[in-house]
């Protein structure tokens, strides 16, 4: 019980969720040398290069919270997107926004309808809420099933739509999203994360926002411009629906450092349609490889991807570690399924032949680590081994 109340008792993001599932092949500590990590969603690229000039002209200045620069991105973002600097409240990343609009919106009166598989963050939040979590199965494209959603849970507060979606990279149509919007619950809202949307050709949810719709939309800067570990995002929405959300985060500066980054990659017109490129270009190289192969996958437009190891998901995880490959968890209703994280053309060329050597063998035993405690440490939680490893 302890540790399931730690599980929940904080903001679940992407950096936990990967490290719990990672806890079960990798002690806590350093990867290996040279190992090829691809369990994250993380951007192998880093911050474009004008942004680590940034990064590095400021910090000198790093003693000073200069709140005004975390203005600067709100109204920055909001001059480029045609919007009201009130629309637009910048966070340390996009997983504090959607942790506080599921307190902000759910309840036990309110339920948390969500795609499944589906990215986890949000239930963690519903549990704190007191939510009903309502999952519903994809689309056989691979979509959020909007009237499903719709007919899940007609007491709805939130309707979390990721597209595209993580872990499988698919889109949702704007028709499907527009037509939740239209037939959702008077008093709820429809968040949609845009995390991964400048790596597709899809369209934003943003014209929602300026239509005065009940949508909240996020956006990150870990993605694309490779900012993961400087923490920095937004959600967008109506004035009063951003006021709902900030009322559980309190406000503060975010880091410097992260700000004066953001700011440079939103001004650089190359960085996303490079990086745009470069990531299609291993992504499809990597298909490619997949289906010479015959190996099966869900087809991608992100840089994410969902492979059928037709084996426990587990055993294909822990095989791979044993040969320096990390790579992503497994979503229970999809059990022999692993997300795989698009990483460098040597990455995933590493990944390639490991994972064709695996394939080819026997079912390996699971990899030997010195022993784990009762307790494990991740992200500065302390939760119970089982649980992180199966979380």
């Amino acid at each position: 019980m302890a540790g399931s109340a730690a599980l929940a008792s904080g903001i679940a993001g992407e950096s936990f969720l990967a490290a719990a599932a990672r806890a079960a092949s990798l002690p806590r500590g350093p990867f290996p040398k040279d190992a090829v990590i691809i369990d994250a969603n993380e951007n192998p690229l880093g911050p474009c290069s004008v942004a680590r000039e940034a990064i590095a002209e400021i910090s000198g200045n790093s003693g000073r919270y200069s709140f005004w620069l975390t203005e600067d991105l709100a109204k920055r973002f909001a001059t480029q997107e045609g919007l009201k600097p009130e629309y637009v409240r910048a966070f340390p990343g996009s997983g504090e926004p959607l942790h506080f609009s599921v307190l902000a919106f759910t309840s036990t009166s309110k339920s948390y309808v969500t795609a499944d598989p589906g990215y986890e963050a949000g239930m963690h939040a519903a549990k704190i809420s007191g939510a009903r979590v309502a999952k519903t199965a994809l689309t056989s494209t691979y979509a959020h099933n909007v009237k499903a959603m719709l007919g899940a849970a007609p007491d709805a507060g939130l309707f979390y739509v990721c597209t595209p979606n993580n872990p499988t990279g698919t889109l949702t149509p704007h028709a499907d999203i527009e037509y939740l919007v239209e037939h959702k619950p008077k008093s709820s809202i429809v968040l949609v994360d845009e995390a991964y949307l400048h790596f597709s050709d899809g369209a934003s949810a943003l014209d929602l926002v300026k239509a005065e719709k009940d949508v909240v939309v996020l956006r990150t800067f870990s993605k694309i411009y490779g900012m993961a570990g400087l923490r920095c995002g937004l959600a967008i929405g109506r004035p009063d629906l951003i006021e709902k959300v900030s009322r559980f985060s309190g406000w503060n500066s975010l880091p410097v450092t992260a700000v004066a980054a953001a700011l440079t990659s939103l001004d650089d017109r190359v960085v996303v349609p490079e990086r745009k490129r470069i990531n299609a270009a291993v992504r499809n190289e990597t298909f490619a490889w997949l289906d010479g192969n015959g190996y099966s996958y869900v087809p991608s437009v992100s840089n994410c991807f969902m492979l059928d190891a037709k084996r426990p998901a587990k055993e294909m995880i822990d095989a791979m570690a044993a040969r320096n490959v990390f790579i992503g968890r497994a979503w229970p209703v999809w059990p022999t399924h692993v997300r795989i994280t698009v990483g460098t053309k040597t990455e995933m060329e590493k990944f390639q032949a490991a994972f064709h050597d695996v394939m080819q063998s026997k079912p390996a035993p699971s990899v030997n680590n010195p022993a784990h405690g009762l307790w494990t440490s991740l992200d500065g939680r302390r939760v119970l081994t089982h649980l992180a490893e199966n979380s």
